[in-house]
């Protein structure tokens, strides 16, 4: 019984797989796309063609776009650097001006006796050994 099934299943496979006797002709590549777009007169008559300065010009307008879209976008962070630096100097002047008033306070502490007492007065509050202290509250 196997060797029947498998006999019919056989010959069925092999019905199936039968060349075709008549072989349809093909038409050419350009019979069919004759057919389908028309002629190269036929193209133009409808306005199918591009010409090639408006694909040209369409280049030309997206460079001109992106060249301006870099230049505005490179300006806008050089304007935005400029404040930054400009911010920065100022606060390096006024760091510079105050270590400059530091250096005279330290020279001035060192040498000056005057400055000396001055500074042990009101930092320290210290007071010469004749004078007398009195509090009020």
């Amino acid at each position: 019984m196997i060797r029947v099934a498998n006999t019919y299943w056989v010959d069925e496979r092999i019905k199936a797989q039968r060349v075709a006797q008549r072989v349809p002709s093909f038409a050419s590549v350009r019979d069919v796309s004759l057919d389908l777009i028309g002629s190269r007169a036929d193209v133009r008559r409808r306005g199918g063609v591009i010409p090639s300065w408006v694909v040209f010009g369409m280049v030309l307008l997206a460079t001109l776009g992106v060249c301006i879209t870099v230049n505005m976008r490179t300006r806008a962070k050089m304007l935005t650097a400029s404040e930054q630096y400009a911010i920065i100097q100022t606060d390096v002047e006024t760091l510079r001006n105050a270590n400059h008033t530091l250096r005279e306070e330290v020279n001035q502490l060192k040498t000056d006796p005057r400055a000396i007492e001055a500074a042990a007065r009101s930092r320290l509050n210290m007071v010469r050994s004749n004078e007398i202290v009195v509090p009020i509250e």
